[in-house]
């Protein structure tokens, strides 16, 4: 009874460790979005900002991979910034790139 108690109490710290993992790398994402998405700034200077706050809040394993880009959203240009980090499985450890999150922001246009 007790050993089924601790695995459970186990498995739900490990889930809300994954959970924190993920919301802090998706924040990133989208906090490197709204940077990139300012004029002056560009793709580049979101994932130097993503990458920042993730090595920041968790491990430089998770801002391994990060790319930006600028896309169309419904006629409006749009930067987007896709972190791929391991997904926590046993402790920290997990496989490689089996997070995937985005974060999105307008292009700000000075006319």
């Amino acid at each position: 009874m007790v050993l089924l108690l601790t695995m459970l109490t186990l498995a739900v710290v490990q889930l809300a460790l994954a959970l924190h993992v993920r919301n802090t790398v998706l924040d990133a994402a989208a906090e490197g979005a709204r940077l990139a998405s300012l004029a002056g700034s560009g793709p580049g200077d979101g994932v130097a900002r993503t990458r920042e706050l993730i090595d920041a809040a968790l491990a430089s394993e998770y801002a391994a991979d990060i790319e930006a880009g600028e896309t169309m959203q419904a006629g409006i240009p749009v930067i987007e910034v896709t972190v791929r980090a391991p997904l926590p499985v046993i402790g920290l450890f997990g496989p490689p790139g089996s997070l995937e999150v985005s974060g999105h922001a307008a292009v700000e246009t000075i006319d």
